[in-house]
């Protein structure tokens, strides 16, 4: 998978928008305003930073030993930054939609409805 088909991926979800807040070269994406992924576009091989579930963060990391390693400028124990070439698609699309579920899972009511009727 590339950075384009990872793009594509992410922004068919629901709720999904895409923004640069914190450079003109870091794609983040956040559903409801809540951030699931990021894209430092300009990095070479390309990565991106996924939320992760800290066990099999763990997991990942030990059987992917340098493909996914701990996010990088993230939290260790819930971002996993993930090299694109070296990793199947069907695991990076099965963990954007890990990410994307373990963000709306910690919606408070509120943005869960608002969600709801999207």
């Amino acid at each position: 998978m590339n950075i384009e088909e990872f793009r594509s991926y992410c922004i068919t979800k629901k709720g999904v928008t895409e923004e640069f807040p914190f450079d003109a070269s870091t794609l983040v994406f956040k559903v409801m305003g809540k951030m699931f992924a990021l894209a430092p576009l300009e990095r070479l091989p390309s990565q991106v930073n996924l939320k992760c579930d800290p066990e099999r963060a763990i997991e990942l990391r030990e059987e992917y030993d340098g493909a996914i390693t701990a996010g990088y400028h993230m939290s260790k124990v819930h971002w996993n930054t993930l090299f694109l070439e070296n990793i199947p698609s069907k695991l990076i699309i099965e963990l954007i939609d890990h990410s994307f579920d373990l963000v709306i899972a910690k919606f408070t009511k509120k943005l869960k409805a608002e969600w709801d009727t999207l």
